[in-house]
Order: structure tokens, then sequence, then C-alpha cells
């Protein structure tokens, strides 16, 4: 069909965005055929083609592929406690001497604790007392000496202690009095787990497990007349409950036939300085189950010497 349009009326029609089709001279058919197809499919030349086809390339180079993700990622561990090489608890605890067992203590490797500690809190004092005070698990101080409550805990225990006659330091040189008797008592502290854990945090049962038979074996080696449970987890271990503290204390309890009277731990002590009272309470209620006699605790309980700020 001929529309007859000039190139105005077409120019016209283009801005009204209508598409007029027209048949033009014999010779331009193929030409024209090409470009009715144009929109369709393009016949660029070899050169039109490598044009076209560097946008996809500078696509493609814009989105470089992510790189490949490592044969094995490592899980990530807490900085104090790399991954840990364990092995088994060594045989026979219940059977071992106090230098089998601290040997066997500092060589442990049953949980991850092992990996992130400096060394292990075995214990202190006398290995012939009648008092044993168990704790919960070693702080940072602990971890780097050594020892169980160390600190400003560690002051406000042994100034408890030295309330009614006791020191960890306390041997069988130490001067007695005109009755033969000594002049102070010895005691012997230790701790439910052995390693610190990593940044304070509460220890975890697995852990509390591990440790157990070595502090079993330390009740059995002492044989403490009385043990003084100072902490929740130390009591609530000891004894395999989930009651708190306020509900246990002022009772007798046992661990492997031993008594044992619960309490307060020192640090929390020092932060709630109301509590000291009902530790001092504790503290009397233990002299008198460990036999030190009624006089002894009359005494004792005439004024509570650790009322005031003895930590500082």
């Amino acid at each position: 069909m001929t529309t007859g349009l000039d190139d105005r009326q077409r120019a016209m029609l283009a801005e009204m965005g209508i598409r007029v089709w027209a048949p033009r001279a014999a010779a331009r058919a193929p030409a024209a055929d090409e470009q009715a197809a144009a929109p369709v499919a393009p016949q660029a030349t070899p050169a039109g083609r490598s044009d076209a086809t560097r946008p996809r390339a500078a696509t493609s180079a814009a989105k470089p592929a992510p790189p490949p993700l490592p044969a094995a990622t490592p899980p990530e561990h807490d900085p104090a406690q790399p991954a840990a090489t364990l092995a088994p608890r060594p045989a026979g605890i219940e059977s071992m001497d106090w230098a089998q067992l601290e040997a066997a203590v500092a060589a442990c490797r049953a949980c991850a604790l092992c990996t992130g500690r400096t060394q292990t809190v075995f214990g202190v004092g006398s290995r012939r007392a009648d008092w044993m005070v168990i704790g919960e698990a070693p702080g940072e101080n602990e971890d780097r000496l050594g020892q169980p409550f160390v600190g400003q805990a560690g002051k406000l225990l042994d100034n408890m202690l030295a309330a009614i006659g006791l020191s960890r330091q306390a041997d069988a040189d130490d001067p007695v009095a005109s009755d033969g008797t000594p002049t102070r008592q010895g005691v012997y502290i230790a701790n439910v787990l052995k390693c610190r854990p990593p940044r304070n945090r509460n220890p975890q049962p697995d852990e509390i497990a591990q440790c157990e038979p070595y502090l079993r074996r330390q009740v059995a080696l002492v044989q403490p007349r009385i043990i003084l449970a100072m902490g929740r987890f130390a009591v609530q271990s000891l004894l395999n409950t989930s009651e708190p503290i306020g509900r246990l204390r002022g009772r007798v309890h046992q661990y492997e036939g031993v008594p044992v009277i619960v309490t307060y731990h020192p640090a929390y002590l020092l932060r709630a300085l109301p509590e000291k009272a009902k530790a001092w309470q504790d503290l009397c209620l233990a002299l008198e189950v460990a036999g030190r006699g009624a006089s002894a605790t009359a005494s004792a309980s005439a004024s509570n010497p650790i009322s005031d700020s003895e930590h500082q």
C-alpha cells in the first residue's frame, strides 16, 4: 500500500508516535527488509559485534568472582581458650597420695579450661587441718599466683578465719599455749575448679564434673571435721542441689560424711556489705559443729569482727 506521505507529514506522525511503514524503491527493497528486521535481530558488522560484546565484558569485569573460601575454616575460640587437645582424667584418683594428686591436677587436660590457664590452682594450707574451706573457681589473680582466695576477697577470708583462730599459714611448728594447744589452727583451702574459666565466667556443669574427683580425693586426704562451702557454685556442687544459699544457710549438710556449713563467697560480701553479719553467723555455726566448744563459740559471738571493712 502506498501512503503518499511527504517528509513533513512523516515527521509529524513520528512526533505523535505513529510508525509508518512504506515500501521503497525496488533497488532498496532488500535493505528495507533488513531495516524492518533490525528491531528484532540487528545484523551488525563484525566491528559492530565486537563493540556489542564490550559492555558485557566490562560488566563482567565490574563483578569479579568472589575469592574461593578456605578449605577449612577453623571455629572461633575465646582468645583465652584456644582449641584444646583433650585427654581423659588419669585412672585411680581415689587412691592417689598428695604428690600424685597434685601432679595429676597439674597435667589434667580433661576439659577445655586447660588451654587457657596459666597454671592450675590446687590448694593451700595445712593438709592435716580440721577445717576445709571450699570455694568456686580461680579468678585472674589465683590463676597468676597458683593459690586460691587471693586479692581483696582473699584478705577478707583471712580476716574471717583469723577471727575464729584459723590461718592458712598454720602448721605443726606454730607456737602452742601453756596447755599444749596450738595458738592457731590450720585450715586447708581449695576450689571446686582447678582452672580459671575464661573472663572469670561462671563454671559450667561439665567442668565441675571433671574436677569433682580431684576435690573428693582432697577431702578424703585432709579428713576435715568441718567443711565451709563458700559461694553458690561450691555449695550447689558439694550438695548436688540447685537451691540458693539463702535457703541452705543455718543448717548442717553432709559431703562424703563430713559436716558442711554453707555461706556467701568473700567476693560477694565485698559487694554486699550488709550480708557480712549473716556470714559471721555461718562461721559461728561452723565453729560449734566443729566441736571447738560452746565457750569458744560464745566468746566469738560476743562481737562481729568482720562487720567492718577489714578488706581495705
